[in-house]
């Protein structure tokens, strides 16, 4: 399904333009994710890109490329002379990290910038669909998001967007099809082709400011209750306490944290609380100073929890399935997390510029670490793993 993209993306992978496109949450399972620090006295962000790049040398945990704070200070001294000499700041700006070497590092315009902390407040602009793609390369509206542009003129989950302001969809990543729904601005309008068995059409649509829909419950029984978490945007933590809360009485809980893109660290961290009575979550380091984060008391602690999880969990999801994990709280089942855990800090640069450069790493309540590895489910499952949850959920007492 398409959200709205969280984090600068890597270096080299046309993070500029392509960054603050709205993502799709559980299709990119290898999509790359960024981790931030918006300042020392707050905990940090951990974030996501829309750009597949895969984890490599310079990307393992307790390595940070040249040293943060000296990337940092090179990066700021070369937009400040490119600015000086009448030259672009945020360009010089993304050569510098380029030459740091770390290959999560990041340059954002200011404009940019302000989308990706609007993405992290769970707003996006939007029409209010989420698409996939076929196997015969089409792009089909997976969920039309109630109220929204595209829900009021009648398009219908199964409906296939066959083109966006003119230009085909078939065969193109669902990536570039959601970052031409998004669009600038809320009000812009946009074009889209569409079919509905023998019938095609085409509406033109105005964007609208949506709120991103990352938490949602599904009762599958009596005694089943999902809670579905799409990313880690502000008051989903909230969301998902609130959730466990109100799941009847002696029900287990099935967290599906498939395809989870990331999110605030402070939000994962509030989720952590739904389930566990206060405790160790995680430890990072930043600049080598250590620090860690701590759930909040009266969580729930013996309610089944099964935890699924699969290689597009991601960042903040991965911190949270690590501190169920390791405190024995939840079983996980499904395929090996996507393995990112440094964390980075946005800089203020000359011309209104932002870049964000890895500063440290985390680490799960034992010690584990995140970036470059994953973590690896109790319960492997590539076929029907949403069956195998609700059966090992059982086996802990909640019944089907």
């Amino acid at each position: 399904m398409s959200g709205p993209d969280l984090c600068p993306g890597p270096r080299g992978a046309g993070r500029r333009g392509a960054a603050l496109a709205l993502v799709l949450l559980g299709v990119l399972a290898t999509a790359a994710a960024t981790n931030c620090l918006p300042g020392p006295e707050r905990a940090p962000l951990v974030l996501t890109s829309g750009t597949s790049v895969a984890a490599g040398a310079d990307a393992r945990a307790g390595h940070t490329t040249r040293g943060g704070e000296r990337a940092v200070d090179e990066v700021r001294r070369a937009a400040a002379e490119a600015e000086a000499d009448g030259k672009s700041g945020a360009r010089a700006a993304e050569e510098a990290v380029g030459r740091s070497g770390d290959r999560w590092g990041a340059v954002y315009d200011r404009a940019q910038y302000e989308q990706y902390e609007d993405a992290l407040e769970g707003r996006y602009t939007g029409v209010g669909l989420w698409l996939a793609r076929t196997a015969d390369g089409r792009t089909e509206v997976t969920r039309v998001q109630d109220d929204g542009p595209a829900a009021r003129a009648g398009v219908r989950p199964g409906d296939f967007l066959r083109a966006v302001d003119g230009r085909p969809t078939q065969g193109q990543p669902v990536t570039d099809v959601v970052a031409r729904l998004r669009g600038d601005a809320a009000g812009s309008r946009v074009a889209l082709d569409l079919s509905r068995g023998t019938r095609a059409w085409t509406l033109t649509l105005g964007r609208a400011v949506l709120a991103a829909q990352d938490v949602s419950v599904t009762d599958l029984s009596a005694k089943v209750v999902m809670i579905k978490v799409a990313a880690f945007t502000k008051g989903t933590g909230e969301r998902v306490r609130g959730a466990a809360r109100r799941a009847p009485k002696g029900a287990g809980i099935l967290l599906d944290l498939r395809g989870n893109s990331g999110g605030l660290v402070t939000e994962a961290t509030t989720a952590a609380s739904a389930f566990l009575d206060g405790g160790l979550v995680a430890t990072y380091d930043v600049h080598g100073r250590q620090h860690a984060l701590y759930a909040q008391g009266g969580g729930d602690g013996t309610r089944p929890l099964v935890v699924l999880i699969d290689g597009g969990t991601m960042s903040a999801a991965e911190l949270l399935t690590g501190a169920l994990q390791d405190r024995g709280r939840a079983v996980t089942v499904g395929a090996r997390t996507f393995g990112k855990g440094s964390v980075q800090m946005p800089t203020g640069l000359a011309g209104g510029a932002v870049a964000e450069l890895t500063v440290g790493h985390y680490r799960t309540p034992a010690g584990h670490a995140l970036d470059g590895s994953g973590i690896t489910p109790d319960l492997p499952v590539t076929d029907h793993p949403l069956e195998h949850a609700e059966t090992v959920l059982s086996g802990l007492g909640g019944a089907r």
